[in-house]
């Protein structure tokens, strides 16, 4: 037996209990569907002989909440799942196992006991370099002036139906530098369930409004990574 015990072996919990971690989602698997990802965690779990819960009824199956799942084609630090575990096995033990169980661009960078909820994420910060062309004095003032106007509508999807909205107000801060010759943008966006910002909508405005990222995209013009999910103030990082 790979890990020395059966799940019941372990001791039975008074009630079962979520273990929360933290994990990585970078390179390739950046375009794997959001079903992909749970079905490729969820798969490791039961690899890894993790103790979880199961529902009653017809059908059990295991309990994962996932926070403020991302698109398909964007890379993050700062990935959270909630893990219902019903015997004795502390978090350390998940993380190490389960990172002995997934392939190395989903790394589980934390395992805790959790006393936040996910509706607690109100912003999310990340950095977008575009490649398309090197970044000079015309074009970053384009980005900046385009992200201080009063407002910016953008065609938002959503279960109600279409329609456009300012994205601006879900914009907290947006810096705009160039490093090396790379385009960097540092935005902190929206992140709740109600007023969700796709960073894809900064890259659409830029499209539509600039003369940059308007090539033909023959190759990866440019990369989208989540670095940290934040709190309401703007400033303190989830946990």
């Amino acid at each position: 037996m790979k890990y020395g015990y059966t799940k019941g072996d372990l001791p039975l919990l008074e009630k079962p209990v979520f273990v929360r971690v933290r994990f990585s989602k970078l390179g390739s698997l950046q375009f794997i569907s959001h079903l992909d990802l749970h079905r490729t965690i969820n798969r490791a779990i039961i690899r890894a002989g993790i103790p979880v819960w199961y529902t009653q009824g017809f059908n059990p199956h295991t309990k994962l909440v996932f926070a403020t799942p991302l698109s398909v084609g964007t890379q993050s630090l700062c990935e959270y799942l909630d893990i219902r575990i019903d015997r004795e096995i502390t978090p350390e033990e998940i993380k190490n196992r389960l990172n002995s169980e997934l392939p190395d661009e989903i790394r589980i960078l934390d395992a805790y006991f959790p006393d936040t909820e996910f509706s607690d994420i109100i912003w999310s910060s990340y950095t977008i370099k575009i490649y398309s062309c090197p970044p000079t004095k015309n074009s970053l003032s384009a980005i900046n002036e385009l992200f201080s106007r009063q407002e910016i509508l953008m065609l938002k999807r959503s279960k109600a139906g279409d329609k456009n909205v300012n994205i601006i107000p879900y914009i907290k801060r947006l810096t705009v530098d160039a490093e090396d010759d790379i385009t960097v943008i540092r935005a902190v966006l929206s992140a709740n369930s109600q007023n969700y910002l796709n960073p894809e909508y900064l890259i659409g405005a830029i499209k539509s409004e600039t003369d940059i990222l308007s090539a033909e995209p023959t190759e990866n013009l440019y990369t989208i990574i989540r670095n940290s999910a934040l709190t309401e103030d703007g400033e303190t990082e989830f946990r």
